[in-house]
């Protein structure tokens, strides 16, 4: 009798362990497979709104973009990792100070979703005034954004120095 209770256990143990690896294996193969165009588009728009709100120093409706709270992240600079706070001030600082912005381009951009989170890639070109001082800022860069009630919002930025390709 108890062999068999023994061998009902493993049996539904069993059962139960295949129904679980099943399930979880579905979910994410949909989510990395499906292109999810609609979304795409979507974040190439916020994606444009961003680069509108700079180029036009709209300091609060860049701002509108991040969705700042304990979970939000930013790698820059080769420095540690900073918050909401940190980004916030950094932002209005730096896109605050900008006089004019003679160039803004994005090379080879990527956009990758993934149901509600979507994942933004590229190679910035980006000149940049300050004054009579041009800022050149050729970084690779990274947005990942969380489909929110409000729209598409930034939940970490990452940023690290493009080594020359000449």
């Amino acid at each position: 009798m108890k062999s068999k209770i023994t061998l009902l256990c493993i049996l539904l143990l069993g059962t139960f362990t295949t129904s679980c690896t099943a399930q979880s294996n579905n979910i994410p193969i949909d989510l990395i497979n499906n292109e999810f165009p609609e979304a795409k588009q979507e974040v190439m728009e916020t994606f444009g709104a961003i680069a509108q709100s700079i180029k036009d120093k709209d300091l609060d409706k860049l701002i509108s973009f991040h969705a700042y709270g304990a979970k939000f992240t930013e790698f820059k600079n080769g420095e540690l990792r900073n918050g909401d706070v940190a980004n916030e001030a950094h932002e209005r600082n730096v896109f605050g100070s900008v006089t004019e912005v003679l160039k803004f381009d994005a090379n080879d951009l990527q956009i990758a979703v993934y149901g509600d989170v979507a994942n933004l890639t590229f190679h910035s070109d980006f000149h940049l005034k300050f004054g009579e001082d041009v800022v050149v800022v050729n970084d690779q860069i990274t947005l990942l954004f969380v489909n929110t009630k409000d729209g598409w919002k930034m939940v970490h930025e990452h940023h690290s120095p493009l080594n020359n390709t000449d």
